[in-house]
């Protein structure tokens, strides 16, 4: 499989507050491919093979305030790169994978091409569902 670049969404009122993370345009970006997903958003990597990825779903709109920029749920365990509240792609994992020091169990990512990247996925044979409130 070939790596395929998605841009991850960044949204004019959020580039300010991004700035503080390192985001820009040339670095918030996910890739599939290779047998695996790797993403980069400002200083922040994260890379997940794909045979650990369970299932996908589209999501969103999400809250402004919890959804711009680089977030770990306490509650969930999940991590997430986003620069806009319109939504994106969360990835479950079947086993954590550690980020940082902390064990992540699910992956929000706020791409571009929502529709896209999840095709991408289900084409790698990862099943999900488009759960979109808007």
């Amino acid at each position: 499989m070939s790596v395929t670049r998605y841009p991850i969404r960044i949204g004019r009122r959020s580039r300010v507050v991004l700035l503080a993370f390192g985001v820009t345009t040339s670095r918030a970006w996910i890739d599939i491919g290779d047998g695996r997903v790797s993403a980069r958003f400002g200083w922040f990597r994260m890379q997940v093979p794909l045979e650990n990825v369970t299932r996908w779903r589209i999501e969103g709109p999400w809250r402004w305030i919890t959804a711009i920029g680089v977030r770990r749920s306490v509650r969930g365990g999940d991590l997430s790169f986003a620069g806009s509240p319109r939504g994106g792609v969360r990835i479950d994992f079947r086993e954590p994978v550690r980020s940082s020091g902390f064990r992540v169990s699910a992956f929000y990512l706020g791409v571009d091409d929502r529709e896209g990247f999840a095709g991408a996925l289900a084409a790698a044979g990862i099943p999900g569902e488009d759960a979109r409130r808007a």
